[in-house]
């Protein structure tokens, strides 16, 4: 399988970074505002073009703006950790500001940082007046840092198609080529979670005896074991089953935990992006992290199929099992439609009920009722219900979209409210099996 590459927007913040991200992407994925710092993590969208493919990365801003240092550290270091793993670079700098002491020190990260085969193109963001365009390029090539300079409007549209051609001759000359093998029948899993949970040991667990004496996973109690992200292929029951480990970091002389949870977290994005089912590990002995929820949430919105292990469950005794369980359900009440299972790597405790769990979750995500049924579920499910503009909708029809999305037609959309929308998930989930996936509604008005 052709290798993805993965081109990272890179800039100060406010230059336009996550605007052009949307742009590129089509739709309006990373949150956009006016106040410095509004990106704090990485967003990624796999691109697919006519020659080649790509995992688009928009970053934090570099270089300060928010009154939150200890954020901007953190939000430096996950770009840092970006622009190691770029392939293309796209620096965006603002027009309708002169060039900054900020600007200069990026560039300067940027010659020592990046690889030097990398090559980066600079956007000039924020272009809305092509006829000014001549006058302000000379400033920007002199910084000396890229050969394609392209003024852009994200906005506007204005240079985007430019800009794409830039990024796929870039590629092409890096010799990446677009992946046309056939698509595999089984979906594609990753295991995520933060480093030391088990992840590796999960994956060796799930092999044959065979297999694990020919190639097993490193593993060991120092987190960031695992170097790359791998892909394992375990076959059960006659069916292949490809898993992709994402632990790896690379272990480095006086990294700190920080370094390596934004690692694993950058590993947790990228992988999540190219996956179909998303397995969240947990550590049954440990408390549920900020970063266990943002991966959840990540796994939610982005429509993937998610499935949660709780390693380590031989360690806890008696109640504290049931206790621990529950305190998990809590903790990711946002996510209820997925499955929490209580395993152990070691043991091999509840680790066989993930095979079953993965078709089971691939069938729901894949699901289609047929709208006569809708129909007649949509009836029984507003019946003497406060569903107000809900109740008196005409049509609802699935649409032909990862995850299940539902569309409802109603007079006017606006007066939906988000509860009437979570009360008709609760009821389609009691009457139809979309249990491991999330499920998307949307209200169009009525022509």
């Amino acid at each position: 399988m052709a290798k993805l590459p993965v081109v990272a927007i890179i800039g100060r913040p406010n230059t336009g970074k996550s605007t052009l991200f949307n742009r590129l992407v089509g739709r309006r994925k990373a949150i956009v505002s006016d106040i410095a710092g509004t990106t704090r993590d990485h967003v990624a969208h796999k691109i697919e073009g006519e020659e080649v493919d790509y995992l688009l990365i928009d970053t934090g801003g570099m270089g300060g703006g928010t009154e939150d240092n200890e954020l901007e550290d953190d939000v430096h270091r996950q770009s840092l950790l970006a622009l190691e793993y770029a392939d293309v670079v796209v620096l965006t700098v603002n027009s309708k500001e002169d060039l900054t002491a900020s600007d200069f020190d990026i560039v300067d990260t940027l010659r020592k940082s990046k690889r030097s085969h990398v090559p980066v193109i600079l956007a000039i963001t924020k272009c809305d007046n092509p006829d000014e365009v001549d006058e302000i390029l000379p400033q920007y090539y002199e910084l000396g840092i890229a050969k394609e300079v392209i003024a852009i409007s994200a906005p506007h549209k204005i240079g985007i198609d430019d800009l794409q051609d830039a990024i796929n001759t870039e590629l092409l000359a890096l010799h990446f080529t677009k992946n046309t093998d056939e698509p595999q029948q089984m979906p594609k899993i990753s295991i995520i979670g933060k480093p030391n949970v088990g992840k590796s040991s999960i994956v060796n667990a799930l092999m044959s005896e065979t297999q694990r004496k020919k190639s097993p996973i490193l593993v060991s109690d120092i987190p960031g074991t695992t170097r790359d992200a791998t892909d394992t292929t375990i076959r059960y029951n006659d069916q292949e089953y490809v898993f992709m480990d994402t632990a790896g970091i690379k272990r480095r002389k006086q990294t700190t935990d920080n370094e390596i949870e934004t690692y694993a977290y950058f590993r947790s994005v990228k992988a999540l992006e190219l996956c179909d089912i998303c397995v969240l590990v947990l550590d049954a002995t440990e408390p549920v992290s900020k970063q266990d929820k943002r991966i959840a949430s990540m796994a939610n919105e982005e429509g993937k199929g998610l499935i949660i292990l709780l390693n380590k469950i031989d360690l806890l005794e008696g109640n504290s099992k049931k206790t621990t369980i529950a305190a998990v359900e809590q903790e990711l009440k946002f996510c209820r439609f997925a499955s929490i299972v209580p395993c152990s790597a070691e043991s091999r405790e509840g680790l066989l009920k993930l095979f079953d769990l993965i078709e089971s979750v691939q069938r729901n995500r894949t699901r289609r009722i047929p709208t006569k049924d809708l129909h007649r579920w949509f009836k029984d499910a507003v019946a003497g219900q406060p569903m107000g503009a809900l109740a008196r909708a005409k049509h609802i029809t699935q649409a032909d979209e990862l995850p299940p999305t539902f569309v409802i037609f109603v007079k006017n959309p606006k007066k939906v409210q988000v509860s009437q929308l979570r009360n008709l998930d609760n009821a389609i989930r009691r009457t139809y099996a979309f249990e491991g996936t999330p499920i998307r509604w949307l209200t169009k008005a009525n022509n």
